[in-house]
């Protein structure tokens, strides 16, 4: 595959689109203009709908916000979340592309360690247009990428490799810990520059950050969704690890791939630790029984399509993590009812039919 951004962008300019979510303008989109000015963005206001968000000129992008959900989704709107980052699974929904890169408004371009500006999202593009090796571990990482191959030993019938569902990318400068971490290394930054991709393995979970990610929206769209979080929810800052737990799941069930580690991005924000405490206080002790839920998982043979599976996980969550706390019968619901919303959205061919009266464009 060609190196170039310029040879990549007639590839996928028209099959990605950009999801951006947002309280604020977004003048953070200057510094990335050389490298998503030629794709689609699907920007998510979150907070009050009647604030005018700035988005700089010359970008192509669609703007939604809540009046926006609420009308499109109607009574189903109650699946997004509402003052959390984690509304922005409905610009998945909507976006009626193959490939979905999504980044926060805190984030901007990093350089490597030559001082050249990294194009993250080509590489999220080489990662998920390259295979994965989830099946058995390649100790020279990803074994798909230039400079390297299998290793002495591998399985030749496993050398075809796995589709990439899933991009998984890294954070320079303020690391994505949670509040208990920060509190006691405030100071602490991310210097270490891994110029490694490798391939997550079947039964392996990890904490998916949502702030720098790419994936195959044909493959795991149904199952990104990031949960019930922030007002009028007992907890926060789960919501794009809900989403990773549950794609994994689904991934090493259908048989697709997770990559992670290269392309990095400069997060230059870190937000307040006590803040975060109040928001992360029920995750950090549900997490202690959702990682053995999430790692006792088993989906039945039928379940074939992603929403199949979605919909099992859904079952279990209300059956076993209902027990744990009621708001998990509540997240259950959520669950069924973003699939019932993905599916009514996604089975037209008519977008404008599916997004009556659209969005604001630019």
């Amino acid at each position: 595959m060609a190196n170039s951004s310029a040879a990549l962008t007639p590839i996928l300019k028209d099959e990605l689109d950009i999801v951006i979510p947002t309280i604020r303008n977004l003048d953070f989109l200057e510094m990335w203009r050389p490298f998503f000015q030629p794709y689609h963005l699907i920007i998510v206001q979150d907070g009050d709908p009647s604030k005018k968000i700035h988005v700089p000129e010359g970008f192509d992008y669609e703007l939604y916000n809540r009046n926006d959900i609420n009308r499109i989704l109607g009574p189903k709107a109650s699946c997004i979340s509402f003052k959390d980052s984690a509304c922005r699974c409905f610009g998945y929904m909507v976006s009626k592309k193959k490939y979905i890169y999504t980044i926060d408004d805190d984030c901007f371009v990093a350089k490597d360690p030559s001082g050249k500006e990294i194009n993250a999202l080509e590489q999220h593009i080489k990662n998920l247009l390259s295979p994965s090796s989830p099946f058995f571990f390649n100790t020279l990482y990803d074994p798909y990428r230039e400079g390297a191959d299998f290793v002495r030993g591998y399985p030749f019938s496993l050398r075809e490799g796995a589709p990439t569902a899933i991009s998984h990318g890294l954070w320079l400068n303020i690391p994505d810990y949670d509040a208990p971490t920060q509190l006691v290394k405030p100071r602490e930054r991310n210097t270490r520059y891994v110029d490694a991709v490798l391939t997550i393995p079947k039964g392996t979970l990890f904490p998916m950050c949502g702030m720098n990610l790419g994936f195959n929206r044909e493959l795991i769209g149904p199952a990104m969704y990031f949960g019930l979080m922030g007002d009028g929810q007992p907890i926060g800052r789960y919501d794009d690890m809900w989403a990773g737990w549950c794609c994994k799941v689904i991934c090493d069930h259908l048989g697709w791939g997770v990559k992670t580690g290269l392309p990095y991005i400069w997060h230059s924000k870190a937000s307040n630790p006590f803040v975060n405490l109040k928001k992360e206080y029920k995750g950090i002790y549900w997490q202690e029984e959702l990682i053995p839920f999430f790692q006792s998982v088993t989906l039945p043979k039928e379940c074939t399509s992603v929403q199949k599976c979605y919909i099992a996980i859904s079952e279990q969550v209300k059956d076993k993590l209902g027990k744990v706390d009621p708001y998990f019968v509540k997240l259950a619901d959520a669950m069924v009812t973003w699939i019932e919303a993905w599916d009514e959205l996604n089975n037209s061919g008519n977008a404008a039919a599916e997004v009556p009266n659209g969005p604001a464009k630019a």
